[in-house]
């Protein structure tokens, strides 16, 4: 008798085949437990050296602890929008064995990673607010999330998009509708060459904390240590902060994959320049590097042979492309008296925005005579007063909301605007202790109207150097606990200059402020290629445009880049503020240009009440 093929079975068995063949394999779960027996190699992924883990964790349902020496249950995040959806890939994960999570919500990502410590993101593209790839950028921003695998398993079957996808900062790219056994495969190879790699034993383990374990620089931590130690010992020698030109640039145009290989290179070559200078990558396009017993007459040469040797270099960032790289380079003396690293640091920052203004590139750092430092804070003595300006919606809307402008009143009667005080602050070290007090004000003013039932939304700008600061974040999400603000009433002003510059470190105060609902306004806008590509860096709510384009009803030009940034910002769902305006003319052109608020003399003039009427505000 001939044997029966396939396509002969009766429907209902071949829908059994199938459904059998979709089925994970016989006893996978059991793959973790203690007393799992032996499975043939077949029905298994790759075998895996380490052994399993002890059997009371899985008959208790406990979870096994995570370590080098046992194998643990696979550990996905699935961040995905569509419920539906969600609880399949869940569903299908556990069904072998794998400990599955869903996290619905793009903003609560960043949380759930820390919390849930996945061995893989499940990613999906198309989600409301944060799309997938937007994510992933800000996933991959995080030093210690880098090396963490994301997957997008995703419907959209245009290749370009794939491309995109891969740029973006992801390891792989599924398409649905998938087939479960393909899933869990996919999955489970990627996680087991994860996991691999960690054991790994790294050949520099007694350096574990003093260098990176990739790129063999110091970390930051293990050099701002020595820093102070240099200092405490009076060691002669200079610090120099190296900062990369055009990094949003470079990352917009290759991609953060790209990017970051090109980021290792200039590591690697600045390192080389001078071996005995340990080197430290500070964020995502500035470098540290301690010179300890330099003779302080060859630091300005030290820099500049720092510099030309990063800009001689062609490095490779496509396999037929090279690129050339531009750089600033502040430095300082360690002799110059600072109390700790971070004083020192602050410094040749400092002095690397100096170096960007000069056409040699290098700059030292300047420390102000005692008479301008008595001047500095002399000129910090007063009263702190608060004035508001409100921001008005052109559609027209009930929320009172206002900018937060700082002056202070100095004990001869005179008013000190921001552009006064600010400078000084930041020059006499002053700036976190008066970003913290015009906080204060601006929270007790929104919980102070929040229990007169009159809600409140204040605009506050802040100083990167403050924002940078743990203790401040801290302080911050605990006072808006304390006094039950909702944390959507507060928006914090990053300046574009400062954002270009900080925008790491920037970056993660924004997600940490994310979780309490606080929004962020990125301040005095001007469309370039670096400034777009942060719109999609930077969790924002709003966008303020320079001052320049209140003048957008007399320049077309003016005009047509107002109405290109509109889109821009609406296509990634924020909201756009004109200000300054000052006549219905200018007033006119943002409204026929999209804009969604102003705020300017033709509305209100600055004052010191929140007596505005926004309910019959009409433009």
């Amino acid at each position: 008798m001939a044997v029966r093929e396939p396509a002969s079975l009766p429907e209902d068995a071949a829908a059994r085949q199938r459904m059998r063949a979709e089925a994970p394999p016989p006893h996978y779960w059991r793959r973790w437990t203690g007393d799992a027996a032996t499975m043939p190699a077949a029905a298994t992924p790759a075998a895996d050296p380490t052994p399993p883990a002890p059997a009371a964790a899985a008959s208790t349902g406990g979870e096994a602890p995570r370590d080098s020496n046992a194998e643990s249950p696979f550990r996905i995040l699935i961040v995905e929008d569509d419920r539906t959806q969600a609880l399949f890939a869940q569903s299908v994960l556990h069904g072998a064995g794998m400990k599955a999570e869903v996290q619905m919500q793009p903003d609560g990502v960043i949380d759930a990673i820390g919390r849930f410590d996945p061995d893989l993101i499940l990613m999906d593209l198309h989600m409301p607010g944060l799309d997938g790839m937007r994510l992933t950028t800000l996933i991959r921003q995080q030093p210690e999330f880098q090396l963490l695998p994301i997957v997008f398993l995703t419907g959209d079957p245009d290749p370009e998009r794939q491309f995109e996808v891969l740029e973006s900062g992801a390891d792989d790219f599924l398409t649905k509708p998938i087939r479960p056994r393909h899933l869990i495969a996919a999955v489970s190879n990627r996680i087991q060459r994860s996991r691999a790699q960690q054991r790994q034993p790294s050949p520099q383990a007694s350096a574990v904390l003093r260098s990176h374990p990739e790129t063999g620089l110091a970390t930051r931590g293990w050099l701002l240590q020595q820093v102070d130690e240099a200092l405490r010992a009076g060691a002669s020698g200079g610090l120099f902060f190296i900062e990369i030109a055009s990094a949003l640039g470079l990352r917009e145009r290759y991609g953060y994959a790209a990017f970051e290989r090109l980021m290792a290179q200039a590591g690697m070559c600045l390192a080389r320049i001078d071996a005995s200078a340990p080197l430290a990558r500070l964020n995502d396009n500035s470098f540290l590097a301690l010179a300890r017993g330099l003779d302080e007459s060859a630091l300005e040469s030290h820099a500049q042979r720092l510099r030309a040797g990063l800009a001689e270099h062609g490095f490779a960032v496509r396999e037929d492309e090279q690129v050339q790289l531009r750089s600033a380079v502040g430095y300082t003396a360690l002799s110059l008296g600072f109390e700790d690293a971070g004083s020192a640091l602050e410094a040749t920052e400092r002095s690397a925005l100096q170096a960007r203004l000069h056409s040699e590139g290098v700059a030292a750092y300047v420390p102000p005579s005692d008479t301008e430092a008595q001047e500095r804070l002399a000129l910090l003595e007063g009263q702190l007063e608060l004035a508001y300006q409100p921001i008005v919606a052109v559609a027209g809307n009930e929320q009172a909301q206002y900018q937060v402008l700082l002056r202070l009143r100095r004990p001869d009667g005179t008013l000190l605007s921001a552009g006064q005080v600010v400078p000084a602050a930041e020059a006499s070290g002053r700036i976190a202790d008066l970003d913290q007090q015009v906080m204060e004000h601006a929270l007790d003013m929104i919980a102070q109207r929040g229990a007169e039932g009159r809600p409140l939304r204040l605009f506050v700008s802040q100083s990167p150097r403050t924002l940078a600061r743990e203790a401040f974040a801290d302080w911050l999400l605990q006072t808006i606990a304390q006094r039950g603000i909702d944390g959507t009433s507060v928006v914090i002003d990053l300046r574009l200059g400062d954002a270009l510059i900080h925008s790491v470190t920037l970056g993660e105060f924004c997600r940490r402020l994310m979780a309490a609902g606080v929004q962020f306004c990125l301040s005095q806008f001007e469309p370039g290629t670096e400034a777009d590509a942060l719109l999609n860096q930077l969790p924002l709510g709003y966008v303020r445009m320079a001052a320049r384009f209140a003048g957008a009803h007399a320049d077309a030009t003016l005009r047509d880049q107002l109405r290109g940034v509109i889109d821009q910002a609406h296509r990634l769902g924020l909201q756009v503020i004109g200000q300054q305006i000052e006549d219905p003319q200018a007033a006119a052109a943002m409204w026929m240009g999209g804009i969604d608020y102003i705020q300017g003399n033709l509305v209100s003039s600055v004052g010191s009440e929140l007596d505005f009427d926004f309910q019959n505000a009409v433009l």
